[in-house]
């Protein structure tokens, strides 16, 4: 059997119109070769689809069947044809994005997101909450599509380019004698007692804090070791230490806690997307990747 989808367009234009002549006109083919191929059809079928006289065409009930299943065969035919096409132009799919606990604090990314989500509803946003370290093994074996995490040693089989540098801010409880001032310099937290991440927490925030703290000669008091920056936020709070965090996470509008920027120069955290370099970059990877690293979130 071998029933070609132009069989089919041509057999429902003369069952619609129960005419030769007008389902030729609409078909913009003459009317001799549109009764071969309904006969062609026929033959493939086994059946008789239609009844013709002299003056009328009528379908038997083997055409009413074959029409109800003809246009369910051509309406699904452009449905596979146009979620392809969206497919390809990146409209449609899943994208996996592995993120860092601070990520949905940082505009650039949130922000990205949501224009992405307005753009392309048919793609299929699947976020994990990983830390950096948590990452890595996942893109390099292409388990995700990209991540977002803090600035860290990448193995070679993973790219990465920066999506924004942020201030490193020292915070306190409100009642704490720092509260009061504008800014603080690193070497003003020397004796005073830190809540910190537990250096196995495999976050980035660590080794780029302890860095900044060493290049000051400082080897903080660590009172409090814990596994995320909410955390370290809550007891902050209830003034239990101070700690060091990068200046996104002031959109959790914590109270009873101060922020106060850090005077040195080099006191800031990057944020990195990171994706595989062995990966092909397919087109949902192509439109989120130019959303986040769109200057427009910057500004």
């Amino acid at each position: 059997m071998n029933i070609e989808l132009r069989h089919l367009r041509y057999f429902i234009a003369v069952a619609e119109e129960l005419h030769f002549g007008r389902a030729a006109l609409r078909l913009n083919i003459s009317q001799p070769p549109l009764s071969q191929q309904i006969q062609q059809l026929e033959q493939q079928v086994g059946a008789c689809l239609l009844a013709r006289t002299n003056r009328s065409v009528q379908l038997t009930a083997a055409g009413r069947q074959f029409l109800q299943d003809a246009r369910v065969i051509l309406l699904d035919v452009e449905q596979a044809a146009s979620r392809a096409a969206r497919l390809h132009q990146g409209e449609e799919g899943e994208i996996r994005i592995g993120f860092t606990s601070s990520a949905p604090f940082i505009t650039a990314v949130s922000d990205a997101l949501f224009t992405y989500r307005q753009r392309f509803p048919q793609v299929h946003i699947q976020m994990q909450e990983m830390n950096t370290r948590q990452q890595l093994t996942p893109l390099s074996e292409g388990r995700l599509d990209f991540g977002v995490m803090r600035n860290t040693p990448l193995p070679e089989t993973l790219a990465w380019q920066l999506l924004l540098r942020e201030p490193l801010c020292c915070i306190v409880h409100h009642a704490h004698p720092l509260a009061s001032q504008q800014s603080v310099s690193v070497t003003a937290l020397a004796n005073e007692p830190f809540v910190f991440f537990d250096a196995q927490s495999g976050t980035a925030l660590y080794g780029e804090t302890m860095a900044l703290l060493q290049r000051y000669q400082i080897q903080p008091y660590i009172t409090q070791e814990v596994g995320e920056a909410m955390t370290i936020l809550g007891l902050v709070a209830t003034g239990l230490g101070i700690s060091i965090l990068p200046a996104s996470f002031r959109r959790a509008q914590l109270a009873g806690v101060v922020w106060l920027p850090l005077q040195e120069a080099d006191a800031w955290s990057e944020m990195w997307l990171v994706w595989s370099k062995q990966r092909e970059i397919s087109a949902q990877m192509k439109q989120m990747k130019s959303l986040l690293l769109s200057e427009s979130w910057r500004r």
